[in-house]
C-alpha cells in the first residue's frame, strides 16, 4: 500500500496520519519515504508532531519514533494510548473510543474489595464475585470479571466494558443496566460490552 502516511502542517504541530489498514512495513518505508519532506517544515521553527490514524501497538509506536528522531529531534505524540492490552481490545472490537485519563490496577479484586475511579481503568488481573468496579469512563479487566463493574458512572453512556471472559450477573454502563441471569448463557469470552439504544449489547 503506496501513500499510507500523510504530512499536513496545522497551525501549531505538524500531522501525520496513518492509514488504518496499513502493516507497519508499509508504514516505515513510507515514512522513510517522506522524511525529507518532514525535515523541510522544520527550516526555522521546531513543531511538534501529531500521529493519528491507525492503532499502533507499543513496539510500532517505539519503531516510528525511533524512525523520525534520528532524522528530527522533536517531541512527538500519538493520539493512541501507549498502554498494556487498550490497544488491542479497541483494535480488536473495532470502535472508537475516547481517549481519557487511565489508572492500571495489578492484581485481583477479592470479594468485599471496591475501586472507584475518575476516567477509565485497566484491571490486570481478575475481579472477582462479591468485588466492585466503578469508573468514570471505560473499564477493562484482562482476566475474569465476575463481580460489579459499572463504567460510564458519570453518565457517560459512550463507555465500554472489556474483559478477557465476563461471568458477572451485572453490568452496568451509566444509567442503563444489563442483568445476566443464572439460566442464560452468561461466560463470554473476550468480551466487548457497550450501549446501543439505551440497551446494554454484549459481543
Amino acid at each position: 500500500m503506496s501513500n499510507c502516511v500523510s504530512i499536513n502542517l496545522k497551525t501549531d504541530q505538524i500531522v501525520i496520519k496513518i492509514f488504518e489498514h496499513a502493516e507497519q512495513g508499509e508504514i516505515i518505508k513510507d515514512l522513510t519515504q517522506k522524511l525529507p519532506d518532514l525535515k523541510n517544515l522544520y527550516k526555522d521553527a521546531k513543531t511538534p508532531i501529531r500521529i493519528s490514524g491507525k492503532v499502533l501497538k507499543n513496539r510500532e509506536i517505539d519503531e516510528i519514533k525511533d524512525l523520525v528522531k534520528a532524522e528530527i529531534n522533536v517531541d512527538i505524540e500519538f493520539d493512541t494510548p501507549k498502554s498494556l492490552g487498550l490497544s488491542s481490545i479497541i483494535k480488536t472490537f473495532k470502535k472508537d473510543i475516547a481517549v481519557s485519563e487511565t489508572k492500571f490496577h495489578r492484581g485481583s479484586l477479592r470479594s468485599g474489595q471496591k475501586i472507584e475511579t475518575e476516567g477509565s481503568i485497566v484491571i490486570i488481573g481478575d475481579v472477582n464475585s462479591g468485588a466492585e468496579v466503578v469508573a468514570s469512563d471505560n473499564i477493562v479487566v484482562v482476566g475474569n470479571l465476575r463481580g460489579l463493574a459499572h463504567a460510564g458512572a458519570k453518565g457517560n453512556k459512550e463507555a465500554i466494558v472489556a474483559a478477557g471472559n465476563l461471568e458477572a450477573v451485572q453490568i452496568r454502563i451509566s444509567n442503563v443496566i444489563k442483568e445476566i441471569h443464572g439460566n442464560e448463557d452468561h461466560l463470554h469470552t473476550q468480551a466487548y460490552v457497550y450501549v446501543k439504544d439505551d440497551q446494554i449489547i454484549i459481543e
